[in-house]
């Protein structure tokens, strides 16, 4: 398995705290059965602005010190940028990247409210060749709300990324329903611990695995949580399967407080 986004690198970001955090955080991942982990650090504008050259020092000597520790676990460098008009401009001068120097990018919404542009984000990247993923689609409160925006979304070109603790209800009954939804209509492209922190996520990898096979059989679970991400990180390109459009019935827009 290939963990999708996380948040391993020491003091770049709200996710590890020390170097001695992270390599907890590398044997917690190489335990809950992960072979290689894209590094996803925030970009945000000034708030996370560590740039690539310097998460890439980071990436390389994490990398030495595994090999040395006889620890069998790949590392690659990506980024969850957080939505903004800047995104050509932040990959063009190395402050923020894509995922392993792909044509694949991660990108997230803010959590509580509706960005205005993202039509025109989704464009421009486009434009650009460049393929959008959008981080824990789950997680956002408008599209809680309006849960027929990822059928939208989707068509459009841009690729989902579930979060495993989502399932497990750890984001809250609203995103455990809605990521429910997601994977029974084939609409979850990728899957990420989006870990922050030890002792958190990783050991419960095995439980919301055996979680998501229920909903969508051995064969899917392979595809999100190991083919799709090696395609990525080879730049290849993934054949997705057609997504089905969803409603929610009315207990779940009851759960959810989803108005009409």
């Amino acid at each position: 398995m290939i963990d999708f986004h996380t948040h391993i690198l020491p003091n770049v970001d709200d996710g590890s705290k020390s170097v001695e955090e992270t390599f907890e955080l590398l044997k917690e991942a190489k335990k809950a059965g992960f072979e290689a982990i894209i590094s996803t650090s925030h970009y945000m504008e000034k708030y996370y602005e560590v740039n690539v050259a310097e998460r890439k020092i980071w990436i390389k000597a994490l990398s030495e010190n595994l090999y040395k520790e006889n620890i069998d676990l790949k590392l690659y460098l990506g980024n969850e940028i957080y939505i903004t008009e800047n995104i050509i401009q932040l990959l063009e001068t190395g402050k923020a990247t894509t995922i392993n120097n792909t044509n694949y990018l991660l990108f997230e919404f803010p959590l509580n409210a509706k960005p205005m542009n993202i039509y025109d984000f989704i464009y421009e990247m486009l434009q650009y060749k460049i393929i959008p993923i959008l981080a824990h689609p789950e997680r956002y409160v408008f599209i809680q709300k309006e849960p027929e925006m990822i059928y939208d979304l989707i068509q459009k070109g841009v690729l989902m990324q579930s979060n495993y603790g989502s399932i497990l209800g750890q984001y809250g009954e609203k995103a455990q329903i809605i990521v429910k939804k997601l994977l029974e209509n084939d609409m979850v492209h990728f899957l990420g611990s989006d870990v922050h922190k030890r002792k958190s996520i990783y050991p419960r990898i095995p439980q919301a695995l055996s979680e998501i096979k229920l909903i969508v059989g051995e064969e899917k679970l392979k595809e999100i949580t190991t083919v799709n991400p090696r395609l990525v990180l080879e730049n290849k390109k993934i054949d997705i399967d057609e997504p089905k459009e969803f409603k929610l019935s009315l207990k779940e827009k009851m759960m959810i407080n989803l108005k009409k």
